[in-house]
């Protein structure tokens, strides 16, 4: 999904509510998204943002044209995941050197995220290679959340900031990559009793597995 399409969405939904209105976005625990003009309550919602309506729509409106602005762009990336993995394979080893992470690492994390789908985007608003969520992008500074470098830099700078934070313990950095950092210290430096990020983390070391398998057979 290119930006300009996104800030569409935006503004579509937002035209449901006054111009003057608060407008809440809270993502429950099941990744589904609710925009209201009122706070919702229950420890099953979480807040990502509180902003007008009427502000919304000049962001997104803003965005839009300045997607439009810079003229075409390669927004549909090639069919096939190989042929993905291949278009992508040189930024990646990059940014795994930048970072200090093993290349086969950011393979391994961004095959089971998006399937290298530059334009991937999940029911919770992840986004990109690594389905950044909008709170981890502005975190680190990501101006364009849709380009696939810039997706790229601000995961794997989480991730590299979760290794240390979990004294390279891999498990963990990747539990909380899945469920957020705050979750697996809640349950005592432990991968949360969550069937997702469990079976998160152990689809990651498999893809992980195999790619250092595929290397040292090359």
């Amino acid at each position: 999904m290119t930006g300009a399409r996104h800030g569409l969405i935006l503004a579509l939904c937002l035209a449901a509510f006054p111009s003057a209105a608060d407008v809440y976005k809270y993502v429950d625990n099941k990744g589904m998204i609710y925009f209201t003009d009122a706070p919702l309550e229950g420890a099953q919602f979480r807040l990502e943002w509180k902003r007008t309506s009427k502000k919304l729509v000049a962001e997104s409106e803003k965005k839009t044209v300045a997607a439009m602005a810079r003229g075409p762009l390669e927004v549909r990336p090639p069919q096939s995941q190989p042929s993905r993995r291949a278009h992508y394979a040189a930024m990646i080893e990059g940014t795994a050197r930048r970072y200090h992470l093993p290349p086969e690492l950011l393979h391994a994390v961004i095959k089971t995220e998006s399937a290298y789908n530059p334009a991937a985007l999940s029911s919770a608003g992840a986004t990109g290679l690594m389905q950044l969520m909008p709170a981890t992008a502005r975190r680190y500074k990501v101006g364009d959340i849709w380009d696939p470098q810039q997706n790229l830099n601000g995961g794997a700078r989480y991730l590299r900031y979760l290794l240390d934070l979990f004294e390279q313990d891999l498990r963990l950095a990747l539990a909380a990559y899945n469920a957020g950092e705050n979750a697996v210290i809640k349950y005592g430096n432990r991968i949360p009793p969550y069937p997702e990020t469990q079976r998160y983390v152990r689809k990651v070391l498999q893809f992980l597995w195999a790619e250092r398998a595929s290397d040292a057979g090359s």
